[in-house]
């Protein structure tokens, strides 16, 4: 059997270990690259201000990994919005996986200078300071969000319609800022605009939790589920495993793959009723039956009704092949919900 390119990677990588910068390391996505690189042995600076992520999961890695590999960790606490804090991130770094921001459409639209300061300002500063201390490749989170108000289904990346929430806007820049570097400066980035991505260390908890997370907690709590609008809307929810495999092939791509944008998902259609009874079941298999029903209620401003992506380009241009549907995500997932819900 051939390897694909993943698991090319995955053999290389500890023969020939890199140093990488994960920004945004204490957060869901950081922390979770941050485990399986360290399991590759490679070498990684983390950049975090503990905005939105948590020494915890920084605690839950280093209790995953040998204490050599924890050795291979070096913290850095700091701001995206501080220049100096990006320019100290990047030195002598290899690999930039750009992952801090402020997520969340509500967020956004509660407060739209702090998502823009973050998510443009911090971003624009990594840029120029991966720029300058000539990384090898330079990878960052985009979003779904950019589809916007574009009705086509499946989303395919050239396809893109007006942004629909602040976040969206921001989200769209990192692109559109992305692309003026590779041609002002010849500085070639990726862009991986993830759908629902779900898993471990997700927070469960705060006004701006992810349905997957805050849905798993409040069942296993016997707590009331409430379904925005008629329970029809669909996403693409794509399990961090997926995520990580993206980030990697990425980061060690060829020049022809770069200086481009790729969905990051399964290619699948959930809807929110779907995914009800698929946590549900998952529950019930893990000894947790939760009995009641869903509560609907209106529909949320910024939303996009329907989500689901073409991952065909970044199949063929990063050798991307997902390994986990929903159902074995979140199989994968409940134990974790089941042993950290009320302890975060």
């Amino acid at each position: 059997m051939t390897m694909t390119k993943y698991e090319t990677i995955l053999n290389q990588l500890p023969k020939t270990p890199k140093t990488w910068l994960v920004t945004g390391v204490a957060g869901f996505i950081g922390s979770n690259l941050l485990e399986h690189l360290l399991k590759l042995d490679q070498r990684v600076v983390g950049l975090d201000n503990f905005a939105t992520g948590h020494q915890h999961n920084l605690d839950e890695v280093k209790a995953q990994v040998s204490p050599e590999q924890w050795q291979n960790f070096s913290f850095i606490e700091g701001d995206i919005r501080n220049p100096k804090d990006c320019q100290k991130a990047c030195q002598d770094v290899n690999y930039v996986l750009h992952q801090a921001a402020l997520g969340s459409v509500p967020r956004s639209i509660n407060d739209p200078v702090t998502t823009d300061g973050t998510n443009i300002g911090g971003f624009l500063n990594m840029l120029v300071a991966a720029r300058d201390a000539n990384v090898e490749s330079f990878t960052y989170a985009a979003s779904s969000s950019t589809y916007g108000d574009h009705p086509a289904l499946p989303k395919v990346e050239e396809n893109i319609g007006k942004p629909l929430s602040p976040y969206a806007v921001t989200k769209y820049v990192n692109e559109l800022y992305a692309d003026v570097f590779a041609k002002t400066y010849g500085f070639n980035t990726i862009g991986l605009r993830y759908f629902n991505v779900f898993g471990k260390r997700q927070d469960p908890n705060g006004a701006y939790a992810a349905v997957i997370p805050k849905w798993a907690a409040g069942m296993i709590q016997g707590d009331d589920i409430f379904i925005n609008g008629d329970g029809e809307t669909s996403r693409d929810f794509c399990f961090i495993e997926n995520a990580v495999q993206a980030n990697l092939l990425a980061a060690t791509a060829g020049q022809s793959a770069k200086n481009e944008v790729y969905n990051v998902a399964v290619g699948d259609r959930t809807t929110l009723n779907d995914l009800f009874n698929a946590l549900q079941s998952a529950l019930a298999e893990n000894g947790k039956p939760y009995a009641k029903a869903p509560v609907y209620r209106d529909f949320r401003a910024g939303d996009v009704r329907h989500s689901q992506a073409d991952i065909g380009k970044a199949a063929r241009k990063l050798g991307y092949v997902p390994e986990y549907r929903i159902n074995e995500g979140i199989a994968k997932a409940m134990p974790w919900y089941i042993g950290n819900v009320g302890q975060l």
